[in-house]
Protein backbone atom coordinates (compact mmCIF):
# COMPACT_ATOMS: atom_id res chain seq x y z
CA UNK A 1 0.00 0.00 0.00
CA UNK A 2 1.31 3.42 -0.92
CA UNK A 3 0.88 6.05 1.80
CA UNK A 4 -0.90 9.29 1.00
CA UNK A 5 1.50 11.03 3.40
CA UNK A 6 4.43 9.90 5.53
CA UNK A 7 6.99 11.48 7.83
CA UNK A 8 9.18 10.21 10.67
CA UNK A 9 6.16 9.92 12.97
CA UNK A 10 2.97 9.60 10.95
CA UNK A 11 1.65 7.60 8.01
CA UNK A 12 -1.67 8.33 6.28
CA UNK A 13 -3.53 5.93 4.00
CA UNK A 14 -6.36 7.22 1.81
CA UNK A 15 -9.09 4.62 1.46
CA UNK A 16 -11.73 2.53 3.22
CA UNK A 17 -10.38 1.15 6.48
CA UNK A 18 -12.21 -2.11 5.79
CA UNK A 19 -9.86 -2.64 2.86
CA UNK A 20 -6.67 -1.32 4.46
CA UNK A 21 -6.78 -2.73 8.01
CA UNK A 22 -6.11 -6.36 7.01
CA UNK A 23 -2.79 -5.32 5.46
CA UNK A 24 -1.42 -3.58 8.56
CA UNK A 25 0.79 -4.98 11.32
CA UNK A 26 -0.58 -5.15 14.88
CA UNK A 27 -0.39 -1.90 16.86
CA UNK A 28 -0.22 -0.94 20.52
CA UNK A 29 -3.26 1.36 20.61
CA UNK A 30 -6.25 2.03 18.42
CA UNK A 31 -7.63 5.47 19.28
CA UNK A 32 -10.52 6.57 17.13
CA UNK A 33 -13.76 8.50 16.85
CA UNK A 34 -15.98 6.73 14.27
CA UNK A 35 -19.09 8.17 12.66
CA UNK A 36 -22.01 8.35 15.08
CA UNK A 37 -24.86 7.25 12.83
CA UNK A 38 -26.73 10.53 13.34
CA UNK A 39 -27.30 11.37 9.66
CA UNK A 40 -24.58 14.03 9.72
CA UNK A 41 -22.95 15.23 6.52
CA UNK A 42 -19.79 13.17 5.95
CA UNK A 43 -19.63 13.75 2.19
CA UNK A 44 -19.58 10.28 0.60
CA UNK A 45 -20.15 8.38 3.88
CA UNK A 46 -23.67 7.20 4.65
CA UNK A 47 -24.09 8.26 8.29
CA UNK A 48 -27.26 6.28 9.02
CA UNK A 49 -27.67 3.96 12.03
CA UNK A 50 -27.83 1.01 9.63
CA UNK A 51 -24.58 1.98 7.89
CA UNK A 52 -22.94 2.52 11.28
CA UNK A 53 -23.88 -0.99 12.36
CA UNK A 54 -22.30 -2.44 9.22
CA UNK A 55 -19.16 -0.40 9.84
CA UNK A 56 -18.95 -1.50 13.47
CA UNK A 57 -19.41 -5.16 12.61
CA UNK A 58 -16.66 -5.01 9.97
CA UNK A 59 -14.08 -2.85 11.73
CA UNK A 60 -14.25 -3.05 15.52
CA UNK A 61 -13.53 -6.81 15.86
CA UNK A 62 -10.50 -6.42 13.57
CA UNK A 63 -9.19 -3.55 15.72
CA UNK A 64 -9.70 -5.52 18.94
CA UNK A 65 -7.88 -8.53 17.47
CA UNK A 66 -4.92 -6.56 16.13
CA UNK A 67 -4.25 -4.04 18.92
CA UNK A 68 -3.04 -4.36 22.49
CA UNK A 69 -5.84 -1.99 23.47
CA UNK A 70 -8.63 -0.04 21.80
CA UNK A 71 -10.12 3.29 22.89
CA UNK A 72 -13.17 4.49 21.00
CA UNK A 73 -15.48 7.45 21.45
CA UNK A 74 -18.97 6.72 20.17
CA UNK A 75 -21.41 9.23 21.65
CA UNK A 76 -24.40 8.04 23.66
CA UNK A 77 -27.10 7.63 21.00
CA UNK A 78 -25.81 4.45 19.34
CA UNK A 79 -23.56 3.06 22.06
CA UNK A 80 -25.72 -0.09 22.17
CA UNK A 81 -24.57 -1.06 18.67
CA UNK A 82 -21.00 -1.76 19.79
CA UNK A 83 -19.55 -5.05 21.07
CA UNK A 84 -19.44 -5.27 24.87
CA UNK A 85 -16.31 -3.36 25.96
CA UNK A 86 -13.96 -4.45 28.73
CA UNK A 87 -14.79 -1.17 30.48
CA UNK A 88 -16.27 2.27 29.88
CA UNK A 89 -14.19 5.39 30.49
CA UNK A 90 -15.57 8.92 30.30
CA UNK A 91 -14.50 12.33 29.13
CA UNK A 92 -16.21 14.74 31.53
CA UNK A 93 -16.83 18.41 30.73
CA UNK A 94 -19.02 19.92 33.43
CA UNK A 95 -19.91 23.02 31.43
CA UNK A 96 -22.09 20.84 29.21
CA UNK A 97 -22.32 20.78 25.41
CA UNK A 98 -25.75 20.40 23.83
CA UNK A 99 -28.82 18.76 25.32
CA UNK A 100 -30.19 15.25 25.60
CA UNK A 101 -33.53 13.81 26.83
CA UNK A 102 -32.33 14.10 30.44
CA UNK A 103 -30.65 17.51 30.36
CA UNK A 104 -27.30 18.98 29.36
CA UNK A 105 -24.65 16.60 28.06
CA UNK A 106 -21.62 16.79 30.33
CA UNK A 107 -19.69 13.65 29.37
CA UNK A 108 -18.79 11.40 26.46
CA UNK A 109 -18.24 7.64 26.72
CA UNK A 110 -14.91 6.09 25.81
CA UNK A 111 -15.27 2.36 25.16
CA UNK A 112 -12.11 0.37 25.91
CA UNK A 113 -10.91 -3.13 25.11
CA UNK A 114 -7.69 -4.62 26.48
CA UNK A 115 -5.78 -4.19 29.72
CA UNK A 116 -5.26 -0.80 31.38
CA UNK A 117 -1.96 0.58 30.08
CA UNK A 118 -0.80 1.74 33.51
CA UNK A 119 -1.65 -1.47 35.32
CA UNK A 120 -0.10 -3.55 32.53
CA UNK A 121 3.12 -1.54 32.97
CA UNK A 122 3.08 -1.99 36.76
CA UNK A 123 2.37 1.71 37.30
CA UNK A 124 -0.74 1.37 39.46
CA UNK A 125 -4.33 2.49 38.95
CA UNK A 126 -5.62 5.73 37.46
CA UNK A 127 -9.14 7.27 37.37
CA UNK A 128 -11.48 5.94 34.71
CA UNK A 129 -12.45 9.44 33.62
CA UNK A 130 -10.76 12.45 32.05
CA UNK A 131 -12.10 15.82 33.14
CA UNK A 132 -11.32 18.73 30.85
CA UNK A 133 -13.37 21.46 29.22
CA UNK A 134 -12.87 21.39 25.48
CA UNK A 135 -12.52 25.15 25.04
CA UNK A 136 -12.29 26.78 21.61
CA UNK A 137 -11.78 24.38 18.70
CA UNK A 138 -10.75 24.60 15.10
CA UNK A 139 -13.35 22.64 13.11
CA UNK A 140 -11.02 21.77 10.18
CA UNK A 141 -14.12 21.61 7.94
CA UNK A 142 -15.20 18.45 9.78
CA UNK A 143 -18.64 17.84 11.37
CA UNK A 144 -17.29 16.40 14.63
CA UNK A 145 -13.70 17.44 15.41
CA UNK A 146 -12.11 16.47 18.71
CA UNK A 147 -10.14 19.12 20.68
CA UNK A 148 -6.43 18.35 20.57
CA UNK A 149 -5.68 19.01 24.30
CA UNK A 150 -8.42 16.55 25.30
CA UNK A 151 -7.35 13.99 22.71
CA UNK A 152 -3.77 14.10 23.99
CA UNK A 153 -5.03 13.24 27.48
CA UNK A 154 -7.12 10.38 26.12
CA UNK A 155 -4.12 9.06 24.19
CA UNK A 156 -1.93 9.22 27.28
CA UNK A 157 -4.54 7.25 29.23
CA UNK A 158 -4.07 4.39 26.78
CA UNK A 159 -0.33 4.68 26.10
CA UNK A 160 2.51 4.92 28.60
CA UNK A 161 5.44 4.37 26.22
CA UNK A 162 6.78 6.59 23.45
CA UNK A 163 7.60 3.41 21.53
CA UNK A 164 3.87 2.71 21.09
CA UNK A 165 2.32 2.79 17.64
CA UNK A 166 -1.14 4.40 17.52
CA UNK A 167 -3.72 3.66 14.82
CA UNK A 168 -6.81 5.67 13.89
CA UNK A 169 -8.92 3.90 11.23
CA UNK A 170 -11.37 6.84 11.09
CA UNK A 171 -8.75 9.57 10.98
CA UNK A 172 -10.88 12.54 9.89
CA UNK A 173 -8.83 15.74 10.04
CA UNK A 174 -5.92 13.98 11.77
CA UNK A 175 -6.22 14.94 15.44
CA UNK A 176 -5.11 11.49 16.66
CA UNK A 177 -1.98 11.65 14.51
CA UNK A 178 -1.17 15.20 15.58
CA UNK A 179 -1.62 14.22 19.24
CA UNK A 180 0.63 11.18 18.78
CA UNK A 181 3.33 13.24 17.06
CA UNK A 182 3.20 15.89 19.79
CA UNK A 183 3.66 13.13 22.37
CA UNK A 184 6.54 11.44 20.57
CA UNK A 185 4.64 8.40 19.28
CA UNK A 186 4.38 6.97 15.80
CA UNK A 187 0.94 6.71 14.27
CA UNK A 188 -1.08 5.45 11.33
CA UNK A 189 -4.25 7.07 10.04
CA UNK A 190 -6.81 5.78 7.54
CA UNK A 191 -9.36 8.11 5.97
CA UNK A 192 -11.84 7.55 3.15
CA UNK A 193 -12.25 11.26 2.30
CA UNK A 194 -9.27 12.71 0.45
CA UNK A 195 -9.98 16.26 1.61
CA UNK A 196 -9.43 15.17 5.21
CA UNK A 197 -6.25 13.33 4.24
CA UNK A 198 -4.97 16.61 2.82
CA UNK A 199 -5.98 18.57 5.93
CA UNK A 200 -4.28 16.01 8.17
CA UNK A 201 -1.13 16.04 6.01
CA UNK A 202 -0.98 19.83 6.21
CA UNK A 203 -1.38 19.75 10.01
CA UNK A 204 1.34 17.13 10.40
CA UNK A 205 3.78 18.91 8.09
CA UNK A 206 3.72 22.12 10.11
CA UNK A 207 6.89 22.67 12.13
CA UNK A 208 4.85 23.96 15.08
CA UNK A 209 1.65 21.97 15.23
CA UNK A 210 -1.61 23.93 15.47
CA UNK A 211 -4.47 23.06 17.76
Amino acid sequence: MKPYYQDDYATIYHGDCRDILPGLEPVDLVLTDPPYGLNWDYASHDDTPEALQELIDAVVPVCIENATRVMLTCGQTNIHKYPLPDWNLAWVFKAGVGQNPWGFTGWQPILVWGKDAYRAAGMGARPDYIEKTCGAMVDWDHPCPKPLPVWELVLLRGSVSESDVVLDPFMGSGTTLVAAKNLGRKSIGIEIEEKYCEIAAQRLSQEVLAL
